[in-house]
């Protein structure tokens, strides 16, 4: 029990500090801050996301894709290729944040947390983290299950990430809603952070 629970730290403070880095994720919970009347659904959709993944890695498969660098490489293009096209309708949406700012809301809960489970579902960063790192973190011959020390790994990176992304959300509808000039901005950088993910992304993965 001991090696499980120093395991489940060691993962949380790694886990953790991927969470608190900014990236495709932070971009859409600030739009989501910005744009409509809270960020529960865009936040859940991003945490959706991450217990998905915690099924896929649970369930062995993230073996078969970590063993098939074919798949990766579609997996990881066709999140770079989402990630563009949100970023690019984040920058033709940018005054949208202004509207955002006066009260006025432009998607409903389903689609806002369909878009959010899209942002971590295929964002690489995130295949990244539970195809290479967490399995690292386990241990067949430990005292728990190894499906439920994944299982529990997961739920401890899903829990850190509602923190930080409600954080982020609640922080930009605060201090940015009042602010319209400023939220502007902070969307056109937003949508240029996940244009500038997803094309390096490609660029590293088709390079390669």
């Amino acid at each position: 029990m001991k090696v499980a629970v120093g395991a489940v730290a060691a993962f949380w403070a790694v886990s953790f500090v991927f969470v608190l880095t900014p990236g495709a994720d932070w971009a859409y919970a600030i739009t989501a801050g910005l744009r409509h009347r809270t960020v529960l659904p865009a936040v859940g959709g991003m945490l959706s996301g991450h217990l998905l993944m915690t099924a896929v890695v649970a369930a062995g498969v993230a073996a078969l894709v970590a063993r098939s660098p074919v798949f990766m490489t579609v997996l990881t293009v066709a999140g770079a290729v989402y990630l563009v096209w949100l970023g690019a309708v984040m920058l033709v949406r940018s005054t949208a944040a202004v509207q955002a700012a006066e009260g006025h809301v432009t998607q409903s809960w389903f689609r806002q947390a369909v878009t959010g489970l899209g942002v971590s579902g295929l964002n690489p960063k995130v295949v990244l983290l539970f195809v290479a790192l967490l399995p690292q973190f386990t241990d067949s011959a430990g005292s728990w299950p190894l499906g439920l020390q994944i299982v529990v790994l997961g739920v401890v990176h899903t829990v850190s990430c509602a923190v930080v992304y409600l954080g982020v959300g609640a922080g930009a509808r605060v201090v940015l809603r009042a602010r319209p000039t400023a939220a502007r901005v902070v969307t056109v950088v937003s949508g240029a952070v996940m244009v500038t993910l997803g094309v390096v992304l490609l660029f590293e993965r088709l390079m390669t």
